[in-house]
């Protein structure tokens, strides 16, 4: 018997259940029926009644790779079809991802000066990597459900106050102890941002924008990523303590914070919150439900998030110590290769992005990860300092295309009702399980260090020279094929629309705005029948 004949003979208990719903309850629940079975209605490929291994092959290719529809628009015209309100959701939610990242980084640019300042090795500075990374999960949870139940808005804006005062703290730390425990609460902070402002600003923004921005908002990590580099040079170039990076983020914090002022909730939510009124069920419910019918696909975000994360934290944390410590850049060299692999990134995330909309996210995310292992090697070990640059914007260019598809693509296959969570969560539950990345490779590299010909350890200033670049270059080769896999076995709902898929009730059927006007008008008119009819039964029972 098929899903949709199961629900039109309903069990002793779903019986039971509808006789004592109220008839408004009824109404809606047909209703949704109704909306389900139309919804159904679907076309099955050709390919269904062949031979089991071909079908399934077909099928395959067929959810990997669709050809275009139509040309791309061009970057101008759609930025053109964008309103004030659209433009200026979107560059609240960037700069306060920006800030985000700009806070993240201070302690990765910095290691080298932190570790002298406290008297400690680099490897147990990047612990306090560690830790923010292994706590940003909490923040997700936090803010994630205050999103999906009171709004984007104001959570959005609480949070980047947060984390922005806790990384100023960062700078008045008197040792690696304070340092860490503040460290912690920021990766609570800075959990609720990239979740939030990805759904409150792909839920804003026209479909056909959809790929175009979403390689530009996660290229907020780049921005932020260059903006400290560049404060950290000016730091280091003149001298000047490691603790004024880390105050100067709350400045940028203020221009977000001031912008955020100006931005209206996302109307997805609003048709949400209407959904959930008109439903009737308690948030926790929901939930409830949505681990019910979606348990795997959210593992699956879970379990791509991790290599995605891998993907970026391998390449990008242990870098600068790498370029300073092994190959003994100057800080003006090392800040100069940080720039350009962060353009290279910026365009990369920008690009890739914007024709993923309509070339597919996985296929797209599978040739980025293709080019990255084609350039480790160059990347790590170019035979002079501009061949070695060349690596670094070449494998973040792909780095970084790959993950400018991640805010479109997590938010498709969100569950309808829980954007504001689902997306913010399997991302930072990904950084926990690579939370360890840079202290991983770090401690490998200080295990096992540089050696000349005869066997020797190579020195400079009496210590060995860890062998970052052999471990990178490793770690890289196997995140890049796992990555590859875990894409392939994956699916997309490319160009999803958001308005069309606001809730989900317990059974994981879907209904969008249209639906819920209909529900409204259905619900007015059987309140407007009672009443009637009230009206009419009042003489009969006083006759009575």
């Amino acid at each position: 018997m098929s899903q949709a004949q199961e629900s039109t003979h309903p069990t002793t208990e779903q019986s039971n259940h509808v006789a004592s719903t109220t008839p408004e309850e009824v109404v809606i629940s047909s209703t949704v029926d109704e909306v389900f079975q139309e919804k159904q209605k679907e076309v099955v490929p050709a390919y269904q009644n062949e031979n089991p291994i071909k079908k399934h092959a077909k099928r395959f290719f067929h959810s990997l790779w669709q050809p275009p529809a139509e040309k791309p628009p061009s970057f101008w015209a759609i930025c053109k079809r964008l309103t004030f309100t659209q433009w200026i959701t979107f560059a609240a939610a960037f700069l306060g991802w920006t800030v985000d990242a700009f806070d993240y980084f201070c302690v990765s640019l910095a290691v080298p000066d932190i570790a002298k300042d406290f008297g400690v090795m680099p490897s147990e500075v990047t612990s306090a990597i560690t830790t923010t990374l292994m706590l940003r999960p909490v923040g997700a949870l936090i803010f994630g459900l205050l999103a999906d139940k009171y709004g984007r808005r104001w959570p959005l804006m609480i949070d980047i106050v947060l984390f922005s005062l806790i990384n100023m703290a960062s700078g008045f730390a008197p040792n690696l102890q304070v340092f860490i425990a503040l460290r912690a609460l920021f990766g609570i902070a800075m959990g609720g941002e990239w979740g939030l402002g990805a759904s409150l600003a792909l839920e804003t923004l026209p479909i056909e924008a959809r790929g175009l921005f979403s390689g530009i908002y996660q290229q907020g990590y780049a921005t932020g990523y260059l903006l400290a580099a560049l404060v950290n040079f000016a730091v280091t170039s003149t001298g000047s303590s490691w603790r004024i990076l880390f105050w100067t983020g709350a400045v940028f914090a203020l221009l977000a914070v001031f912008i955020r002022i100006f931005v209206p909730e996302s109307r997805s939510f609003e048709k949400t919150k209407e959904a959930r009124e008109l439903n009737g069920k308690s948030y926790v419910k929901e939930l409830m439900y949505m681990l019910k019918n979606h348990y795997r696909r959210a593992i699956y975000m879970v379990i791509l998030m991790a290599f995605f994360n891998f993907y970026a934290h391998g390449s990008q944390d242990l870098y600068p110590t790498f370029l300073r410590t092994q190959l003994g850049y100057t800080p003006s060299e090392q800040t100069a290769t940080t720039v350009i692999h962060n353009i290279g990134a910026i365009i990369g995330g920008t690009l890739v992005g914007l024709y993923s909309n309509y070339l597919g996210r996985r296929v797209s995310i599978v040739f980025c990860a293709i080019m990255v292992g084609a350039f480790i090697p160059l990347w790590i070990y170019g035979p002079d300092i501009h061949s070695l640059r060349f690596g670094a914007f070449t494998l973040q260019f792909f780095i970084q295309g790959a993950w400018g598809i991640v805010p479109a693509h997590l938010n498709e296959l969100a569950p309808a009702n829980f954007r504001g969570l689902m997306p913010g969560l399997s991302y930072q539950l990904g950084n926990l399980i690579s939370a360890a990345s840079s202290q991983i490779q770090a401690t490998i590299g200080e295990k096992y260090p540089l050696q000349n010909d005869d066997g020797s350890y190579q020195m400079r200033d009496g210590k060995p020279i860890p062998d970052y670049g052999l471990t990178q270059a490793i770690f890289m080769g196997v995140v890049v094929g796992c990555l590859i896999i875990t894409t392939l076995v994956g699916k997309e709902e490319r160009n999803k629309d958001f308005m069309q898929n606001i809730y989900e009730d317990e059974h994981g059927r879907v209904i969008g705005q249209d639906d819920i006007d209909n529900q409204k008008l259905e619900q007015g008119q059987v309140a407007q029948e009672a009443l009637a009819s009230g009206t009419e039964a009042q003489p009969k029972s006083e006759k009575a």
